[in-house]
C-alpha cells in the first residue's frame, strides 16, 4: 500500500506510518490504537487516517453525506453507538465505519455486524472490559549493571546500534576486561579470542550475543509485559468472561506476569527477595549489630569490679597503653562475646546463607577496641557479594521469564486487539438490542425501490422506545409527504435518514424490515428558520440545479422547503425541482404545506402521501403517524373546523337551537368554512 495515497497523508505522516511494525495490516483493520502508536499521531488522527485508508481500498470518492443536516444525522446514529462503548479505543473505532456508497465496503462492515449482534453484552464482560486499553510501548530501557566489551571497533558499532540498553566498552585484552569486571555485576565479551581466560566476577564470553539480544538483555521483553501487565491481565478476563477462543495460552501468559512486577523486576522469588532485602537493609544491620556489640560491652564494664596495682597501671602508662590494652588483659571474655552477638545480630538480621556469613563476620574485628566499630572495608566486600548475588540471580531469572514469554508477545498483543474489538462489537449488539434493530436488505435492482421501512422507529427521538409508535413508508421515485403540524413529518425525515445513513455504513436498522437501493449520497435539507435574503435563496436555488443535474442515485429529504420565499413562488420552484429529480431517477422526499398547490403545478403525476390526523381527543392530534399513499393529509385547522361543525351538529339534534348573533346559524357557518378545504 503506497501510504501517501492514503486521503490526508502526506509525507510527513507517511513516515511516521512506516515506522509501525506492521503499518499495512493496522490501516485495513482501521487498527486505531496501532496507527495512533506512530510518533505525532493522536488517536482522533488515527481514526482519520484510517478511514482514509478504507476509502483508498474500496475506491471509495466519499462525500456521501452531502449536507449539513445528513452529516448532522450521522454525528447523532454514530453518538448512540459510542455511548455503549466502554473502551476509549472503541469509540474511536466507530469512526472508521462511516457510510459508503460502495458495496464492497457495505458488504465488509455487514459481516462484521452480523456476528457483532449475536454477541451477547452480559455484566461480567462489560466490568472486565473497563480495564482494558491498548497496549503501551515500553520505551528506552537502560541497564546499568551489565556491560559488553570488545576489542573491535566495528564489532563496537555493531553493538551499540544492536543492543543500545547496554553501555559497551572497547577493551585492549584480558587485564582490561578484569578492570571491566570490577565496576559491573557481569560483563560479556563480544570476541571469542577471550574464550578460556578466568577472570574474577561474572565475565561472561558471548560471541553470539548480538544475534540474540534477548538473552542478554531479557529487560527488553519484560518491559513490554511489565508495562502493559494490567490490560493484558484485564484482556484475559474479557477472554475468560466472553469464552472467546484466546490467541495464546492464558495460563501460561498469567503465570508469567504473576512473575513479573510493574517495574520489570522478577517478583514472587524467595531468594531474590531476600538478596534484595539483605542489601538495602545492610547499612543499617550493620549500624545495630555495633550497637548490640557496644550495649554488652557497657554492661560488662558496669558490672565487673577491676583491680589494677599501682605497678601494672605505670606500666600501662610508660608503654602508652590505653582502654584497649586494659580491655584485652581484664575483659577479654566478655569482648569476645560482644563482638560475637553482634556478628549473630548481623547474621541473623539479613538472613545470610554460609557463605556470606563467613564475610559477614569480618566486620568486627578480635582486636579489642571501645567502642566497638564495624570494619566498613569488610562491610563494603560484603555489600559487593551481597550485590553480585543478587543480581546474577534477578539476571538468571529475567533470561527465564524472558524465555517464557518471548513467544506470548504478538499473542497477547492480539488478546488485548481481540478484546478492544469486541468492545466495537458489543456496542453494536446493544444499539441493535436497545432500538430493536434488524439488518436491511439491498435491491439488486436500482430502479425496483427507493427505500422501504416497516415498522422503524427513529433513534433520534427522546423518547423512550416504547413511547415511539412504528411507523411503515416506502418511497420509489419522488413523493411530497403532507401532513398536520406536530404529526410527525419531520421525525419520519429523520427516521428515513437515519435507516439509510446506518444501512450505507453497514450496520443494522431500527426497524422490522428495511429494503433499499444503494444510494449515492444523501441531501438532507432541514427546515430554515425564516424567509431567506435574496443572496441565500440564489445559493439554495443553485445548490438544487447542480442536483437535479446529478441526482441520479441520490437521495433527496428535504423539510418545508417554502419556507425559503413566498408560498406562491415557492410551490412553483418546488414544482419544478421535483421535475428534474424525477428525470434524473433520484429518490426524493419533499415535507410540504403547499402539497396540492405544488402536485397542481407539476407537469408529471407527482406523489403525494400524508400523515393523517384521525381527529382531535381533548384538543390534542390523534396522529396516524405512517404516511399514507396517494393521500394528501388533512391540515390541523380543517380538523378543528370539522371538530365545531360536528359540535355543532349534535347539539342541533339535541334540541337546542344554536346561531350566530347576527348572521346565519353555526352549523351552515362551519359547513360553509369546510367546502373551503375541498
Amino acid at each position: 500500500m503506497d501510504l501517501e495515497s492514503i486521503p490526508g497523508v502526506g509525507e510527513k505522516t507517511a513516515r511516521a506510518l512506516a515506522e509501525l511494525d506492521d503499518p499495512e495490516r493496522a490501516l485495513r483493520a482501521g487498527d486505531v490504537a496501532a496507527i495512533a502508536t506512530a510518533p505525532g499521531i493522536s488517536q482522533g488522527r488515527a481514526a482519520r487516517i484510517a478511514r482514509g485508508a478504507i476509502r483508498l481500498e474500496h475506491d471509495d470518492p466519499g462525500g456521501f453525506l452531502a449536507t449539513d443536516r445528513a452529516r448532522e444525522v450521522y454525528r447523532q446514529v454514530l453518538g448512540l453507538l459510542q455511548e455503549r462503548t466502554v473502551t476509549d479505543y472503541a469509540a474511536q473505532r466507530l469512526e472508521t465505519i462511516y457510510p459508503s456508497p460502495k458495496r464492497s465496503r457495505i458488504e465488509e462492515v455487514q459481516a462484521f455486524a452480523a456476528e457483532a449482534i449475536e454477541r451477547e453484552p452480559s455484566p461480567e464482560v462489560v466490568e472486565a472490559l473497563e480495564g482494558v486499553e491498548p497496549l503501551r510501548e515500553p520505551g528506552d530501557v537502560t541497564v546499568r549493571e551489565r556491560c559488553l566489551a570488545t576489542t573491535d571497533a566495528e564489532r563496537y558499532s555493531e553493538a551499540r546500534e544492536a543492543i543500545p540498553e547496554l553501555s559497551v566498552e572497547i577493551v585492549e585484552d584480558a587485564q582490561g576486561l578484569a578492570e571491566l569486571a570490577r565496576g559491573y555485576s557481569t560483563v560479556i565479551a563480544l570476541d571469542e579470542s577471550f574464550a578460556g581466560v578466568t577472570l574474577e566476577g561474572d565475565v561472561q564470553v558471548r560471541p553470539d550475543a548480538l544475534e540474540n539480544p534477548a538473552e542478554v538483555v531479557p529487560e527488553r521483553p519484560l518491559a513490554f509485559f511489565a508495562r502493559n501487565r494490567d490490560r493484558l491481565r484485564a484482556a484475559v478476563a474479557v477472554h475468560r468472561a466472553a469464552d472467546l477462543e484466546p490467541p495464546c495460552d492464558l495460563a501460561a501468559l498469567e503465570d508469567g506476569l504473576s512473575r513479573l512486577s510493574e517495574d520489570g523486576t522478577v517478583a514472587g522469588d524467595d531468594e531474590l527477595d531476600r538478596l534484595t532485602t539483605a542489601v538495602d537493609d545492610l547499612d543499617a544491620a550493620a549500624g545495630t549489630a555495633e550497637n548490640v556489640a557496644n550495649d554488652r560491652l557497657r554492661e560488662a564494664i558496669r558490672e565487673q569490679d577491676v583491680t589494677i596495682e599501682g605497678a601494672d597501671l605505670l606500666s600501662l602508662v610508660e608503654r602508652g597503653a590505653g582502654v584497649d590494652s586494659l580491655l584485652s588483659r581484664e575483659l577479654a571474655d566478655e569482648y569476645a562475646a560482644a563482638v560475637e552477638a553482634a556478628r549473630d545480630h548481623l547474621v541473623d538480621a539479613l538472613d545470610l546463607d554460609q557463605g556470606e556469613a563467613e564475610i559477614a563476620r569480618r566486620a568486627f574485628g578480635d582486636e579489642p577496641t571501645f567502642p566497638v566499630e564495624r570494619d566498613e572495608d569488610a562491610v563494603g566486600r560484603l555489600r559487593e557479594e551481597l550485590t553480585a548475588a543478587k543480581e546474577r540471580r534477578a539476571g538468571r531469572l529475567k533470561r527465564d521469564l524472558a524465555a517464557d514469554l518471548a513467544d506470548q508477545r504478538e499473542g497477547a498483543r492480539q488478546l488485548v486487539r481481540d478484546a478492544l474489538e469486541l468492545d466495537v462489537e458489543l456496542a453494536v449488539a446493544r444499539f441493535a438490542r436497545e432500538f430493536e434493530c434488524t439488518m436491511p436488505e439491498f435491491a439488486d435492482s436500482t430502479a425496483e425501490v427507493g427505500f422501504d421501512i416497516e415498522s422503524g422507529r427513529s433513534p433520534l427521538l427522546d423518547e423512550p422506545l416504547e413511547a415511539i409508535d412504528p411507523v411503515d413508508y416506502a418511497v420509489s421515485g419522488v413523493a411530497l409527504l403532507s401532513g398536520v403540524n406536530s404529526g410527525g413529518k419531520t421525525s419520519m425525515l429523520d427516521l428515513v435518514a437515519s435507516v439509510v445513513v446506518l444501512a450505507h455504513m453497514g450496520l443494522p436498522v431500527p426497524a422490522e424490515r428495511v429494503r433499499l437501493r444503494r444510494f449515492d449520497d444523501l441531501h438532507y435539507h432541514a427546515k430554515t428558520q425564516g424567509t431567506l435574503d435574496a443572496g441565500a435563496f440564489e445559493s439554495t436555488v443553485r445548490e438544487f440545479a447542480d442536483l437535479a443535474q446529478g441526482g441520479e442515485g441520490s437521495l433527496v429529504l428535504v423539510d418545508e422547503l417554502e419556507s425559503i420565499t413566498e408560498p406562491g413562488a415557492s410551490a412553483k420552484i418546488i414544482a419544478g425541482i421535483l421535475e428534474a429529480l424525477s428525470d434524473n431517477g433520484a429518490t426524493a422526499v419533499f415535507v410540504s404545506h403547499l402539497a396540492g398547490e405544488i402536485r397542481e403545478m407539476a407537469d408529471f403525476d407527482v406523489t403525494v402521501d400524508g400523515i393523517e390526523a384521525v381527529g382531535l381527543v381533548d384538543g390534542e392530534l390523534e396522529v396516524n403517524r405512517s404516511p399514507v399513499k396517494d393521500h394528501l393529509a388533512r391540515s390541523t385547522p380543517e380538523l378543528i373546523v370539522e371538530k365545531l361543525a360536528d359540535e355543532s351538529r349534535a347539539t342541533a339534534t339535541n334540541g337546542g337551537a344554536p346561531s350566530a348573533s347576527d348572521g346565519e346559524p353555526e352549523p351552515l357557518f362551519y359547513d360553509r368554512l369546510l367546502e373551503k378545504f375541498e
